[in-house]
């Protein structure tokens, strides 16, 4: 049991991993927040559409499910 949750754990942290890489930037990167170029606004709502929306749904519930596996794992240890 013990060795097919560090499976799954794996598997899935590799696929976290390509998901955050297949997203898109939500900014101009840290150099314009401390620059001050662009048009950087933390506080402005920049709302999802579509694929968007679907890849970064996924990566939370991936992030959830793997927060509750590595829970599971210790209290199975």
């Amino acid at each position: 049991m013990k060795d097919i949750l560090n499976v799954i754990l794996i598997v899935l942290s590799a696929v976290i991993i390509v998901l955050t890489l297949l997203q898109g930037g939500k900014s101009d990167g840290l150099s314009a927040a401390f620059t001050g170029s662009g048009d950087l606004n933390l506080f402005a709502v920049q709302k999802e559409r579509g694929p968007e929306k679907f890849m970064s749904r996924l990566t939370l519930i991936c992030g959830i499910l793997y927060f509750a596996l590595v829970i599971a794992l210790q209290i199975i240890k």
